[in-house]
């Protein structure tokens, strides 16, 4: 194993971004049909951490950079779980690990900084981990896919690399996007308390509601949870500004890449309120064609040069890391979530090896709470089972109630778990 690595490009700005009171992160649950045994789920954390060299490391700071070094820790410790996600991660905490594994009854939970991976790289770290906890509780043989890595393997180059500057060659830098867009707000939580709520629907039935629109799910809840932040600010009755939903793809698919860091980039869809009337329909046909207009590869390579070129801007390069993070925090601070309403990232299907199926009760993915958006929301289909969940930082949870009443309303069953 190398003793260190470069920060991927996106996982530059994290760092940046940390503070006291939040940092970017998420969460991967897979519940399992028995309660879950500490001790058998440190031994599982131990085997598979090796075949992840990139997640085994903590985080320095240096001259230019924050770098990633090997942590000489053979594991983070194992805990049990709390009823607040995603708080703040602490350098100095957890062995110095950026991420942790819970336990809580028939669930195991990870969460990552975003420093360190995206969702589908965390997803396969989990998937993995839950996989060699049921080889060694149930003792079963369960065979290995893109989700469930092979422990025996070692790590490929591939795996490990910065993606970003390995795949990008654009000339062009796509257009950075505008700020001033709506925002719900009401009273907040307290500090690191965050409301999630989960929302179980039929994937069946979901797909024959989205094909009968000929549109994809992340299209249809995308401009579904437009269309309630559209309704909640017309009923304010205040100047109406631009509502924008942040929606993350995964670069994986476009260049075929088997990266367990960070990979993905974020569209973002804007809707004019102040030019008429908006009926779902027609959030859900402009938001359709704008995304299939832009998913393409070179749009996403412009994207990726946008995001590069400051990095590789020589007067950056020059600047020591305190002025860089300084500059990162205070542009963060006032820019940060400034241009868009809201969140929707969408993992897509969890495809787990036949042997597992049987003992995967439920998975949840958790994108964290973000500091403006009110009710940031992931999805993730195990199974005939879609999880929809909104992570929020504020006590009205009027975004969460309308979007599954919506749902229900369309004829969709919702099974709601949440830990407020």
């Amino acid at each position: 194993m190398k003793n260190w690595y470069k920060l991927d490009n996106a996982a530059k700005i994290f760092p940046g971004q940390n503070s006291r009171k939040w940092s970017n992160a998420f969460r991967m649950k897979l519940s399992i049909d028995e309660e879950v045994k500490p001790e058998i789920l440190k031994t599982a954390l131990e085997r598979v951490l090796p075949r992840f060299p990139c997640f085994a490391v903590k985080l320095k700071y240096g001259f230019f950079w924050y770098y990633f070094e090997k942590n000489e820790k053979s594991a983070p410790p194992i805990k049990e779980d709390i009823n607040n996600i995603c708080y703040r991660f602490k350098y100095n905490e957890n062995d110095r690990f950026l991420f942790r594994v819970y336990y809580y009854k028939n669930d195991i939970s990870v969460e990552f900084f975003h420093a360190l991976t995206d969702g589908n790289g965390g997803t396969i770290f989990a998937s993995t981990l839950v996989a060699e906890y049921l080889r060694i509780s149930k003792k079963i043989s369960i065979s290995t896919n893109k989700f469930v890595l092979d422990i025996n393997e070692e790590p490929k180059d591939s795996e490990l690399r910065d993606p970003f500057s390995y795949y990008c060659t654009s000339k062009v830098k796509a257009q950075r996007s505008k700020l001033n867009v709506y925002h719900r707000k009401s009273e907040k939580m307290p500090l690191h308390t965050v409301s999630c709520i989960t929302g179980f629907l039929e994937v069946d039935k979901v797909l024959e509601l989205c094909r009968e629109k000929g549109v994809t799910i992340t299209e249809y809840m995308s401009a579904l949870l437009i269309y309630v932040h559209y309704n909640i600010q017309k009923r304010e009755n205040k100047h109406q500004k631009d509502i924008c939903a942040q929606i993350p793809v995964n670069l994986r698919r476009t260049y075929n890449s088997d990266t367990l860091r960070n990979f993905s980039m974020c569209y973002q869809y804007r809707m004019n309120p102040n030019m008429g009337e908006w009926t779902f329909d027609e959030i859900l046909h402009q938001l359709s064609l704008y995304l299939r207009y832009i998913n393409n590869e070179k749009q996403l390579n412009a994207m990726m040069k946008s995001n590069i070129g400051l990095e590789q801007n020589p007067i950056m390069k020059c600047l020591p890391l305190f002025i860089k993070r300084a500059g990162m925090f205070i542009g963060f601070v006032f820019t940060g979530e400034r241009s868009t309403t809201t969140l929707f990232t969408n993992l897509g299907v969890l495809s787990l090896p036949e042997e597992m199926k049987p003992y995967i009760k439920k998975a949840i993915l958790y994108a964290g709470p973000g500091l403006l958006n009110g009710a940031r929301v992931a999805a993730v289909s195990c199974g005939n089972e879609l999880a929809l969940t909104f992570a929020d930082r504020y006590r009205d949870h009027t975004i969460e109630r309308e979007f599954f009443r919506e749902l229900v309303q369309r004829g969709l069953h919702v099974r709601i778990e949440s830990n407020v």
